[in-house]
C-alpha cells in the first residue's frame, strides 16, 4: 500500500488515479467492531441508529458566468451574510464541526455515544476550498487513534451528490470511487478502510431493474457492505409493503437479462423531517420495541434514521442538547445507541449473515416482473411499464426517494440533456483509452462531469442553478474537446 495520497492536486479535488489501491483498501472484510464494542446482543432490547447528512453543491462564484471560478455554496452563504437565507452560514459550518466536540465529551466522560456521518464530496472540497481547515482538523480527531473512531461511524456516498436514478449508469462507480478518493486523501487510507456502509443522496433507490443492478453491483465492486434505505422505495417480493422495518433485508436487484446482485439494506424508516433526529426519535421507538426472531434466535431490533445535520431550526438549535442528554442516561445493555456496521457484526458474530435476512425489491418491481419472462426485449419491457401505469397510477420507473412528491427528473431536461451528452462524450473520449487517470486534464474533465450530475441544479429549481449545471457542462465539453 502506498503513501497517504494527497486531498488535492493542482488545485483539483483527489477524485481518481489511484483506484486499485481503493480497491484493496476497501475489499477488506475483517471485522472492526468486534473486541473494541461494549454491547453484546443478548444484552440489548432494541437498538437506534442516528445518521446525519451534511451536503453543499459547488456553484460558480458572481462575475461572468463562462469564467467565474467554482466555489462551495457555504462560501458564497458566508460571504453574503447580509442576503436573506444566507445569515445562517455561520451556524451551519458549526454544524459541520460541533459533531466531533460531542463524541469527544462523551467518550471522555466515560459514556458510549453512538453517530454515523454523511458528508458529501463536493462539502469537503468546499469546506477546504474556504479556509475552514479547522473544520476538517476536528473532524479528523473522530477517525485518528482508536480512541473515538468507534463512536462515529463514516458512510459513504456519491462525491458530487448526485440522485442514482437521474445519473448516468456509467458515471455511477466513478461517482462512488471519487468520494472514496477524496475521502482517503483527506482522513487516510485507514479511515477509508473502516467506511462500510452508504448513505445514497436523497435516500434515492432507482426502480429501473437495469439501473439497480448496476447501482447495487457498482456498491459491491466498491467494497459496500451495507445500503441505507427509506422503507417506501422497496417492496416485499410480492409487491406488497414491507412488513418487517426494523430488521435488516436482503436488497436483490434483478437486471433484464435475469442476473441477481444483492446488499444488506437497513431500513430507514419514516420520511426525512430533521426533528425526527433532532428530537431523538429513533430513541423513544426503540423503548417501545423489544428482541425478535431472526434466523432461529432473538434478535435486538434496530431503528434506523437520517436527517441533514444543519438544516431547520430544530436541528440548529435542539439536536445539541437533545443528543447530548440521552448518552448521560443510555449505556450498553437495554436500549442502547450503535453503528450500522457495529449491528451487523454483532449479528455476525452470532452467525446470522445477508442469506439470513428478508429479501426486498426496489419498488414496483413485482408488477413488472409479473408482465415480463426470460430475457425480455426492449419492446416487451417498454408495453410491460406503459400496461403496468395504465393499470396503477402509482407505477413509475423514476425510483423512491425520501419524498414521493418530487422529481428530479420531470421538467429538467434543459439539464438533463447537457448533464448526459457530457456524460456520452466523456465516456467515448476517455474509456478504453490508456489515459493517465492521475493527469490534470483526467482529473478536470471527471470533475466537470460529476459536478454536473449534482442534484441540487435541479432540486433547487429552475434559474441560476440550472444556468449553473448547464455552464458547468460547457466547460467539461471544452475540457474534453481542447485536453484530449
Amino acid at each position: 500500500m502506498s503513501a497517504n495520497i494527497p486531498e488535492a492536486i493542482d488545485g483539483l479535488p483527489n477524485i481518481c488515479g489511484w483506484e486499485d489501491e481503493v480497491h484493496q483498501v476497501t475489499s477488506q472484510t475483517t471485522p472492526l467492531y468486534l473486541g473494541r464494542t461494549p454491547l453484546r446482543l443478548d444484552r440489548m432490547q432494541s437498538a437506534f441508529a442516528l445518521a446525519l447528512h451534511m451536503h453543499q453543491p459547488l456553484m460558480i462564484q458572481d462575475g461572468d458566468l463562462g469564467t467565474a471560478p467554482l466555489i462551495g455554496n457555504l462560501q458564497y452563504m458566508m460571504e453574503r451574510q447580509h442576503v436573506h437565507d444566507m445569515h445562517d452560514a455561520p451556524v451551519f459550518a458549526h454544524c459541520y464541526s460541533r459533531i466531533a466536540d460531542f463524541i469527544r465529551e462523551h467518550v471522555d466522560g466515560g459514556r458510549h455515544p453512538r453517530i454515523m456521518l454523511d458528508y458529501s464530496g463536493e462539502l469537503l472540497w468546499g469546506l477546504r476550498q474556504m479556509g475552514r481547515g479547522d473544520i476538517l482538523d476536528n473532524l479528523r480527531t473522530l477517525v485518528d487513534g482508536d480512541r473515538y473512531w468507534p463512536c462515529a461511524e463514516w458512510l459513504g456516498t456519491t462525491w458530487a451528490h448526485a440522485v442514482v436514478p437521474s445519473t448516468p449508469v456509467p458515471d455511477l462507480k466513478p461517482q462512488i470511487l471519487a468520494w472514496q478518493h477524496h475521502f482517503a486523501g483527506l482522513f487516510g487510507w485507514a479511515a477509508l478502510g473502516r467506511v462500510r456502509g452508504f448513505s445514497p443522496p436523497e435516500m434515492h433507490l432507482p426502480n429501473h431493474p437495469d439501473v439497480a443492478f448496476e447501482y447495487i453491483k457498482a456498491l459491491r465492486e466498491c467494497g459496500y457492505q451495507w445500503l441505507l434505505v427509506q422503507e417506501h422505495t422497496v417492496e416485499e417480493l410480492n409487491g406488497h409493503g414491507l412488513g418487517e422495518r426494523h430488521l435488516p433485508r436482503r436488497l436483490v436487484a434483478k437486471n433484464l437479462r435475469g442476473e441477481e446482485v444483492s446488499i444488506i439494506a437497513l431500513i430507514k424508516t419514516q420520511g426525512s423531517d430533521t426533528k425526527l433526529v433532532a428530537q431523538m426519535q429513533p430513541l423513544s421507538e426503540a423503548r417501545g420495541l423489544h428482541p425478535c426472531a431472526l434466523g432461529g434466535r432473538q434478535v435486538p431490533p434496530l431503528v434506523a434514521q437520517i436527517a441533514d445535520g444543519e438544516n431547520g431550526g430544530v436541528m440548529m438549535n435542539e439536536f445539541p442538547q437533545n443528543y447530548n442528554q440521552a448518552w448521560h442516561n443510555l449505556g450498553t445493555e437495554g436500549v442502547v445507541g450503535i453503528g450500522g456496521t457495529e449491528y451487523l457484526e454483532l449479528l455476525a458474530q452470532a452467525g446470522l449473515t445477508e442469506k439470513d435476512f428478508a429479501p426486498v425489491q426496489p419498488l414496483h418491481q413485482a408488477a413488472l416482473w409479473k408482465r415480463l419472462a426470460g430475457a425480455p426485449t426492449p419492446e416487451q419491457v417498454a408495453a410491460a411499464i406503459v400496461d403496468a401505469k395504465q393499470a396503477d397510477y402509482r407505477f413509475h420507473m423514476d425510483g423512491g426517494s425520501w419524498t414521493s412528491n418530487l422529481s428530479w427528473v420531470s421538467g429538467y431536461e434543459n439539464v438533463l440533456d447537457p448533464m448526459n451528452k457530457l456524460s456520452a462524450l466523456f465516456h467515448a473520449k476517455l474509456d478504453g483509452r490508456n489515459v493517465d487517470r492521475r493527469s490534470h486534464a483526467y482529473r478536470n474533465a471527471l470533475l466537470h462531469n460529476l459536478t454536473a450530475q449534482t442534484s441540487c441544479y435541479r432540486y433547487w429549481g429552475q434559474g441560476r442553478w440550472t444556468d449553473y449545471a448547464k455552464e458547468i457542462c460547457r466547460r467539461g465539453a471544452a475540457v474534453l474537446q481542447n485536453d484530449f
